[in-house]
């Protein structure tokens, strides 16, 4: 069956001017040199080296990338001679011998070296890392908890008329963090007599640097390390509190972002941060603190441009010149091109439901899904329930001592009627109430398994269970979530589960809402399909998402887990399977094996597939796909979908700055662009965070995919989430893939390793 899409045109003012938070860079002249090392060393070894190089000579600045190490001095500045390099290179050597072991290095110069766009970049963030030109605002919220709004800015690279130019990105970003460093937190804390509970897992930020980083052990004490403590040259004021700290305090270990090596660390040289899953260890509610982090648009602009005259100056230092105007969609500005507002509505994509009164399968509106359910039902049924009078049995389960309407129950049973699916009635020894008052953790998790057994005796295929609001944010606790808990001992039994928390109930009148939200869930963990699009994507024949997770083993040094996810969904955006791999690779690394068990050519020979990577892709994972296309005669069309450090885009109409329209798109090249993929009704949800596609150019294929083929697709695979009405954040093959990890690396998973059911929604 065919179906005709009509998509009308996006009405967009045309006065709408699109801005984002980028800035194009010039340097007429560059003071520069370049040199590498024998034996070439690794990025990461090269990272250390340059940092330290930069350290050594005063007002130089020094990278390594592609190899060499790139110096950038003042526009009127003596660089350093070869025996003035060669005798800091003797002492860094030395410094790092940890790092590097015994090797040693000979410098050779760089003649004439070809400076790109992303160098150049590069060099301004450093100089811009170096200097730290930007101020801060800090609003007080209680508990010695404040929330600060601090500048963040990465290197970018812009193609214009085939033309790369570098580029910065300057954005606002909304840490909490303690007003004192982790030692007067831990001194004054209530539970430091439980140190490692206390400590681990908490993020933290290096004072002196300004990095963040995590407190993964604890080792020894300030008395047993104030030596190998010191060797490291912290900041004075560091030192100091070295050396009066309490000889007891313990010395805590940290990590830096991926980075495997572990630093032993003073606290006083360390600022708690608070995160969602830590904020119980400051005693104070997470929700409230969120709120502090939602700025005006027009603010965020006020911030922003003096933000850019501050880092000015600094890049003046070195002859960078920074563009008047970030870069922008007016006539007068370069790259106005560049912006791609969405031009159809998106509302009115057509999806395909179940077949109507007359024999067809309903079509309709994006917009209208509960008509396009009530008109033709779900678009595929699970084989259980082809037969319409199939009922579903429903049981249910309540943890806590609120309240549950009966009449919430009566409604979901009619709701599932209206979209065609029957259902048992409920009966008394089929709801199970487990009340938590005065038990402890131990003692209630006891009762939850014992109910969750006798509910599990009469067969049903979905548990209802209704959890308090306490429970919400506990699943990072020692004792886990009650989520968790009956979540992996219903689904390890093939029974499906929707959990509904105790503050959406608190509103009689918005049971509808709420019903709204859980029911196309419900169904489609039940094996349905509610509803595909009706006309097919003409990018690829079959779309794919993959991932890779990692989790820390607890009190074991270095050692980590790894899971990989892969989620398999036809042209028309019907799913297909899930697969998941336990891994023991490497970094972020899916490998060889794993992803041909991944891609079987049984049903991907000679298809052109559209592979989106959750963040990027690593190590040999993108040759072994090309032979993996290769060697089953397909196109493989690899897709990186990149999720953080992006910088935000805005609308700005008759002078009011404004959310950007969902589906605004900022072309960096023919193989990149930044994409929102959401939309926010108010100032008060905050700005969308868009994501950032990167198509991996492939040499061997004759035509290469269109960002704006990528884009459609992009987004119209966000419209077929199940889980509920509001479209997520990312396209349907990798939404919910590092939840899936999560939970399979807590033992949390289905009894087999693929299925066709959707059970992480």
């Amino acid at each position: 069956m065919t179906a005709v899409v009509i998509q009308s045109p996006q009405k967009t003012n045309v006065s709408t001017i699109f801005l984002s938070e980028l800035f194009l860079l010039n340097i007429p002249q560059p003071n520069l040199i370049c040199f590498r090392l024998t034996p070439r060393v690794d990025t990461e070894i090269g990272n250390k080296l340059s940092w330290r190089f930069s350290q050594k000579f005063p007002d130089i600045i020094v990278i390594f990338a592609e190899g060499k190490f790139w110096v950038l001095a003042k526009p009127d500045q003596q660089m350093p001679s070869l025996d003035e390099l060669r005798k800091a290179l003797t002492e860094i050597q030395e410094e790092l011998k940890k790092d590097i072991g015994d090797r040693y290095y000979s410098i050779q110069w760089v003649s004439q070296p070809q400076i790109s766009a992303d160098i150049l970049s590069q060099l301004a963030i450093r100089i811009l890392k170096v200097r730290r030109p930007f101020s801060y605002q800090s609003i007080t919220f209680n508990n010695n908890v404040e929330v600060r709004r601090e500048a963040r800015f990465w290197s970018e690279t812009i193609e214009i008329q085939n033309i790369p130019l570098p580029a910065i990105a300057i954005t606002v970003r909304s840490p909490f963090v303690f007003k004192g460093n982790l030692a007067e937190f831990y001194e004054n804390h209530p539970y430091r007599q439980n140190p490692r509970d206390l400590l681990i897992g908490l993020k933290v930020r290096d004072i002196e640097k300004g990095s963040s980083a995590t407190i993964v052990d604890i080792e020894g004490t300030i008395e047993e390390r104030e030596e190998e403590l010191l060797k490291y040259k912290p900041a004075s004021t560091s030192e100091t509190a070295i050396r009066e700290a309490p000889r007891e305090q313990p010395v805590v270990v940290v990590q830096f972002g991926k980075d495997k090596k572990r630093y032993i660390y003073a606290m006083a040289a360390l600022i708690p941060c608070i995160t969602e899953e830590t904020t119980e260890r400051f005693d104070i509610n997470f929700g409230d603190l969120k709120k502090e982090t939602k700025i005006p648009y027009q603010d965020r602009q006020i911030i922003l441009a003096s933000y850019k005259q501050e880092a000015e100056p600094a890049l003046k230092i070195y002859g960078f010149e920074l563009s008047k105007k970030c870069l922008n969609s007016s006539k007068s500005s370069n790259g106005a091109e560049l912006f791609l507002p969405l031009n159809f509505q998106l509302e009115d994509t057509q999806l395909l439901f179940g077949k109507d009164k007359s024999g067809q399968n309903f079509i309709g509106r994006r917009g209208d899904i509960l008509k396009g359910l009530i008109r033709g039902g779900v678009y595929r049924r699970h084989p259980r329930y082809e037969n319409q009078s199939m009922p579903i049995r429903i049981t249910v389960l309540k943890v806590g001592d609120f309240q549950v309407r009966g009449s919430f129950i009566g409604e979901l049973r009619q709701r599932l009627e209206r979209y065609h699916f029957e259902t048992l009635k409920i009966e008394p020894d089929q709801i199970k109430i487990v009340s938590i008052s005065g038990l402890s953790n131990a003692e209630v998790r006891v009762q939850v398994e014992k109910n969750i057994d006798e509910l599990v005796i009469i067969p049903s295929e979905i548990v209802l269970v209704f959890l308090p609001q306490t429970d919400r944010y506990a699943d990072n606790n020692d004792d886990g979530s009650l989520y968790s808990f009956i979540y992996s001992r219903l689904l390890r039994r093939g029974i499906a589960s929707q959990v509904i928390y105790e503050d959406t109930l608190n509103n009689p009148s918005n049971y509808g809402n709420i019903l709204n939200q859980v029911i196309i869930g419900m169904l489609a963990k039940l094996g349905n399909l509610p509803y595909v699009l009706a006309e097919p994507l003409e990018i690829a024949d079959y779309f794919i998402g993959l991932d890779v997770s990692r989790i820390a083993k607890k009190k074991t040094n270095g050692s980590r887990n790894a899971c990989a996810s892969v989620r398999l969904y036809d042209k028309r955006g019907e799913f297909i399977r899930y697969r998941i791999e336990d891994a023991f690779t490497e970094g972020e690394i899916i490998d060889k094996q794993t992803l041909e068990k991944f891609l079987p050519s049984t049903e991907l020979s000679q298809k052109t597939v559209l592979i989106y990577r959750d963040g990027h892709f690593c190590g040999d994972e993108i040759k072994n796909l090309r032979e993996r296309a290769k060697v089953i005669g397909s196109k493989f069309i690899l897709v990186e979908c990149v999720k953080s450090q992006i910088p935000r885009l805005y609308n700005f109409q008759q002078s009011v700055v404004k959310a950007p329209s969902k589906g605004l798109a900022l072309r960096l090249s023919p193989y990149e662009v930044i994409l929102v993929t959401t939309e926010v009704k108010s100032e008060k949800m905050g700005l969308p965070q868009p994501l950032r596609l990167r198509v991996i150019p492939d040499a061997d294929q004759e035509q290469q995919v269109s960002i704006e083929s990528l884009i459609e697709a992009t987004l119209k695979l966000t419209l077929l989430h199940h889980g509920a009405l509001k479209e997520p954040r990312l396209p349907v093959p990798l939404y919910g893939s590092d939840k899936i990890a999560y939970r399979r690396l807590q033992g949390i998973a289905p009894g087999t390793v693929d299925g066709d059911r959707q059970f992480w929604l």
